[in-house]
């Protein structure tokens, strides 16, 4: 067992946790009241100082109440990237709501069963900044609504939605809720704390050297915990001013990194390689940022992507590892430390690690074994989903990641390898269960089978599918298919059609084939 060492940025580990606030909104609302002229928020529309964000989180407590939101309610929020998306889940903070946040750029469907499964009394639809909301709130027959400061959002009040529970401890109450779909492809709600989401802000702020005087660049989801935890929160904790974006768009983002003097950006890897050719352009000079800090996290690093990267920025590229069901973060390179491999880092302080072979028993340092964690950031479960929290989750506070890794030398943590089947494409978590579902609903399709593909920078979603003997169907056709029903991200980059996929005696299919088969292609 290993436990994550001090943080070297002038406070220990143990300082840092007894300042974690009560609910997440109360150090918000610290720099609010010390720091009120500093810039909190930007977005293309605008920008609130630390009092305009003050003022807004009071109008969305005070929309919220008039609309009968009380403790323990659900509120959902349909979302990309924006400043009254801040501004509401700091009001469900203080109102001891919960809030669950989801990406607008999903299918209808999809979110249909998110909806039922968080059983919201309220669902807003951010539509000044999101097409695909826009497009949501239409379908659902949302109502337009235009609130002071917060502006354009829609609004679907829904009669259902019992209170849940609230907690005597504010930290213990659920903060946020982040769906992922789970290896049943059914969707699962993370429930995490006021004290998951502190824990993390706090921590990974520190490790980063976040201050008053950092600009946050934050294009990362805030529906996805490490948008929200590390990147949103990690900074508004700090005092700093956080760019927010909704979506990654190279020429956008590295004006926006001139422009505004960013220091930090965290990222997925194909964003790098993308910035890295732009900013070879005529139109843009690396000496014209003023970058101090850039990370990585999100989908696997490969060699090739950090050694680009930290010789052309001259600095290094900091990894990280974690899911959601952390909060996300497990592990992290310690700051401005040049790591030789691409390894995840150290635990960060707090939390312990433990790697385990098949019968439960710790290997020795350097083998492979499934990594387990705990400590403040796990999870509290999942939501009305006991069978699926004790699968992960013991009584004692471990967690299962289920993904297979060993230490190098230095005790950082080399990821080997998934015992679970995610993929992990452009930073989001695509489950095959998922997808196989959708395409198993095709009318030609007899049945299928996904595997994640590793390319450079990024892992892609390769569908392999079986249809109907005599069947006029084509890979475009299919295509044609995936695109009215999966998210942009859950599309297959690769469709091969088979007369049967390989499967064992007794039925099962067998990817270890699909993956020798998915090679081969490749290469040719």
């Amino acid at each position: 067992m290993i436990a994550g060492d001090e943080i070297l940025t002038g406070k220990t580990a143990q300082e840092i946790f007894e300042a974690l606030p009560e609910r997440v909104s109360h150090k918000v609302k610290n720099n609010i009241n010390t720091s009120p002229d500093k810039l909190a928020l930007v977005e293309a529309a605008g920008a609130w100082t630390y009092a305009e964000l003050g003022q807004a989180i009071e109008e969305a407590k005070s929309y919220l109440q008039d609309k009968g939101v009380v403790p323990g309610d659900r509120l959902m929020l349909v979302l990309e990237n924006c400043r009254a998306g801040v501004a509401f889940l700091l009001a469900a903070s203080e109102l001891n709501v919960w809030a669950a946040l989801v990406n607008a750029r999903m299918m209808t469907g999809e979110l249909q069963a998110i909806i039922d499964d968080c059983d919201p009394r309220l669902v807003l639809f951010f539509t000044a900044v999101s097409p695909e909301a826009t497009n949501h709130a239409d379908k659902l027959g949302a109502v337009s609504q235009d609130v002071l400061s917060l502006g354009t959002f829609s609004l679907l009040a829904r009669t259902g939605g019992e209170p849940e529970v609230v907690e005597e401890k504010g930290s213990a109450q659920v903060c946020a809720m982040i769906y992922t779909s789970g290896t049943t492809g059914k969707p699962k709600g993370v429930m995490l704390t006021h004290r998951n989401v502190a824990f993390i802000g706090a921590v990974s702020g520190a490790m980063r050297g976040l201050s008053a005087d950092d600009v946050v660049y934050a294009v990362l989801p805030i529906s996805h915990a490490f948008g929200l935890c590390s990147t949103c929160m990690g900074g508004l904790f700090a005092g700093a001013t956080i760019y927010l974006e909704p979506r990654f768009e190279v020429r956008k983002c590295l004006s926006a990194l001139r422009d505004w003097d960013v220091t930090v950006f965290q990222g997925v890897p194909p964003m790098y390689s993308v910035m890295i050719e732009a900013l070879k352009s005529d139109e843009f000079d690396l000496a014209d940022l003023k970058l101090r800090y850039i990370s990585v996290g999100g989908a696997p690093l490969d060699p090739e992507t950090k050694e680009k990267t930290e010789h052309f920025f001259g600095m290094p590229l900091h990894n990280g590892y974690g899911l959601t069901e952390t909060s996300p973060t497990i592990s992290q390179a310690r700051l401005n430390e040049g790591l030789k491999n691409c390894s995840v880092g150290r635990p960060i302080p707090g939390v312990e690690i433990k790697i385990i072979d098949g019968p439960g028993n710790e290997v020795a340092a350097g083998e492979t074994g499934e990594l387990w964690a705990r400590g403040p950031n796990v999870m509290k479960g999942y939501f009305r989903n006991e069978a699926e929290t004790q699968k992960v989750l013991t009584v004692d506070g471990w967690f299962n990641t289920q993904d297979l890794a060993r230490l190098d030398e230095d005790g950082n943590i080399i990821i080997a390898g998934r015992t679970k089947e995610m993929i992990v494409q452009s930073g989001f978590n695509v489950y095959p269960a998922e997808v196989e579902a959708t395409l198993n609903r095709h009318p030609y399709i007899t049945q299928s089978a996904v595997i994640g593909v590793q390319v450079p920078g990024n892992e892609q979603v390769h569908a392999f599918v079986q249809v109907h003997a005599g069947a006029d169907v084509s890979v475009e056709d299919i295509r044609a298919y995936c695109k009215e029903h999966l998210t942009a991200y859950k599309r297959p980059s690769q469709i091969t059609i088979l007369d049967a996929l390989p499967a064992s005696s007794t039925g099962k299919i067998l990817k270890r084939k699909l993956h020798d088969m998915s090679a081969d292609q490749c290469e040719k």
